[in-house]
């Protein structure tokens, strides 16, 4: 049986970018960023164990709207981009039956029965303020084994935020479910211009699909094994060269950087 709960819900807001004085090269804060992101979730009761998938993805999109080749063309890229980051197996399937991660495009006038729906009642209740919001399902050994995204299209690009949109949720419902104000360049801080993938990002991706961790370890055990690798990454260039590697996603090229 399945122990289900609503882990992460994601609030998008406008804001202007920030500047932290410790380089988020320092291994110190890289550590720390891994904690924030992936231990901890203000949505979520208990806490403090990694989160992620231990089977392939199978990513199902539900076209509530127009624009499906759009849509289904921004999935498609950012989803290949993180199983090159992961090694996690991620590819889009034809049928519902098929997937453990389904993804809706729908229009405002709808978004809160469909949230209601396909997250449950507590759901509903966070949906003013949202601009597009996902949950995540674990087991009892804090496997992710089934995830939802839902994205009002109109909502999100009022407030230019699809392709963020796309990008956040299906990057959160891997494991890193937390946004953080301490957590910067990346698109789990609220305050961050960035869109795409930030080279911190990607080793927070690389981190929690690191073979050294699994899913349950708690934060102790992660230390212990996350300062060896980071270590071991600084040595290679691995963290010097991240923003430069991030940038290989199709998303990349399609929006022009």
């Amino acid at each position: 049986m399945l122990s289900s709960r609503i882990i992460l819900f994601l609030f998008m807001t406008i804001a202007a970018g920030a500047v932290y004085g410790q380089s988020w090269h320092n291994p110190k804060f890289l550590l720390t960023a891994f904690q924030e992101v992936a231990l901890k979730n203000e949505y979520a009761s208990g806490g403090g164990y990694v989160r992620r998938w231990e089977q392939p993805v199978r990513v199902w999109i539900d076209h509530q709207v127009a624009d499906r080749a759009l849509h289904t063309e921004l999935v498609s890229k950012h989803i290949e981009h993180l199983s090159e980051i992961t090694g996690l197996s991620i590819i889009l399937v034809q049928q519902r039956a098929k997937s453990n991660l389904q993804i809706m495009f729908t229009r405002q006038s709808a978004w809160a029965h469909q949230v209601e729906s396909m997250f449950g009642s507590a759901a509903k209740g966070v949906v003013h303020g949202a601009v597009c919001m996902a949950n995540i399902r674990e087991n009892k050994q804090h496997e992710i084994v089934q995830a939802g995204i839902i994205i009002p299209v109109d909502q999100a690009r009022m407030h230019g935020k699809l392709v963020s949109c796309v990008v956040e949720e299906l990057t959160q419902v891997l494991g890193l479910p937390n946004d953080s104000e301490r957590v910067y360049p990346s698109i789990f801080n609220d305050k961050t211009p960035d869109v795409l993938l930030t080279g911190l990002d990607y080793l927070l991706l690389k981190m929690l699909y690191h073979p050294k961790l699994h899913s349950g370890m708690d934060s102790e055990q992660v230390s212990a094994q996350l300062q060896t690798v980071i270590r071991q990454w600084q040595s290679a260039g691995t963290i010097a060269t991240a923003s430069r590697d991030v940038k290989s996603g199709q998303l990349y090229t399609l929006l022009g950087y």
